[in-house]
């Protein structure tokens, strides 16, 4: 039996639909993380989760309860919101503190388990500071030891690193990881950032106009994007028109391409990372695409150098990335670049 049980939750404020229909299982103690643009419906379903928004059809489970129509109090949930909402007047222990207080805790159980959440992340000797004299790190780490030190049945972020830097943003995703790993609590989190729920989650759930487009672990979602919208959304991908030749065999920059579907007006999807420069003289195997170019635009990223490849006399471009420390190629140059059939995708042409 899932953990967390959502089927056919619907949502709509007047005319527009918010959520059409999701339904998702989490197992316990997984991270599956609701990925998507603003306005598709991330954190809406998470604040039905919560008890935060009503829904208008359909129906949540819990550890094998029906919370649909329970009191957010009674949901036993941690929620950090984007804001952190910690209590301005309130120092370090005493926010952290507040829902042990509200469970009318005792002080010495209560004490215990602040101080040993507040070690967790990495806050002890800061029992005394308010929320303006800390870090926005500090204040993440505030709002995140609140929610955790109840012990929820769930653990609920919604966008809670968007507001740090990104040096710190690297940083908290690797802590928040090990802690719910730690110990052992089934996370939901929303985010627009790709990296963050590559990163962090087990599986993601990629959301758009209010449905659920795929979910599935994160080499799924980026190895084998089951629609167009996900290839698109996913990474980074060169989005190349195919043309049929008289004889139905499928052409890019008058090249055949092998390995592609029949029938219909077909876009070719390839990461740029998968594409390799292919030296003077250098074979390739049958099961690949060989196109000749020449190298419109360089641009040094720092990991990788981008290069930007003509590989028409339309000005039809692939972007190449190639790893930076070794000979690249400069702007002008004629080169060949290569890729496997395998890593292609195919997807039907979207309407003008």
């Amino acid at each position: 039996m899932p953990y967390l049980e959502l089927s056919t939750l619907r949502k709509a404020y007047g005319s527009h639909v918010a959520i059409k229909d999701i339904s998702l299982s989490v197992e316990e103690g997984e991270a599956v993380a609701f990925l998507g643009s603003s306005g598709c419906g991330k954190t809406t379903t998470l604040r039905m989760i919560a008890g935060l928004a009503s829904l208008d059809s359909g129906q949540i489970k819990l550890g094998g309860r029906d919370i649909t129509r329970q009191p957010i109090h009674q949901r036993n949930l941690g929620y950090v919101f984007q804001s952190y909402a910690l209590f301005p007047h309130l120092d370090v222990f005493r926010n952290v503190a507040f829902g042990l207080e509200e469970r009318g805790v005792g002080k010495a159980e209560r004490d215990r388990a602040v101080a040993e959440i507040l070690a967790l992340v990495r806050l002890s000797g800061l029992e005394k500071r308010l929320p303006r004299e800390l870090s926005g790190g500090q204040q993440q780490r505030v709002a995140l030891a609140r929610a955790l030190v109840i012990r929820p049945s769930l653990l609920m972020l919604d966008e809670s690193l968007s507001n740090l830097d990104a040096k710190l943003r690297e940083t908290l995703r690797v802590e928040i990881r090990e802690i719910q790993q730690t110990l052992g609590m089934t996370m939901l989190f929303v985010t627009h950032d790709q990296v963050e729920a590559l990163t962090m989650c087990d599986r993601i759930a990629v959301m758009a106009e209010g449905r659920i487009a795929q979910i599935g672990t994160p080499t799924e979602i980026y190895e084998n994007p089951a629609t167009r919208f996900v290839a698109n959304f996913i990474g980074r991908s060169n989005i190349l028109p195919l043309e049929r030749a008289g004889d139905g065999a499928v052409m890019l920059a008058g090249h055949r391409i092998g390995g592609a579907p029949s029938g219909g007006k077909l876009d070719l999807f390839i990461r740029p990372q998968r594409i390799r420069l292919i030296g003077a003289g250098e074979g390739v195997g049958e099961d690949c695409v060989r196109l000749a170019g020449r190298v419109a635009r360089k641009s040094f990223i720092g990991d990788h150098v981008e290069l930007h490849v003509e590989i028409d006399d339309r000005g039809q471009r692939l972007i190449v990335e190639s790893p930076s420390g070794g000979p690249a190629p400069a702007e002008g140059e004629k080169v060949t670049v290569a890729w496997r059939n395998s890593d292609s995708r195919y997807f039907e042409r979207e309407a003008a």
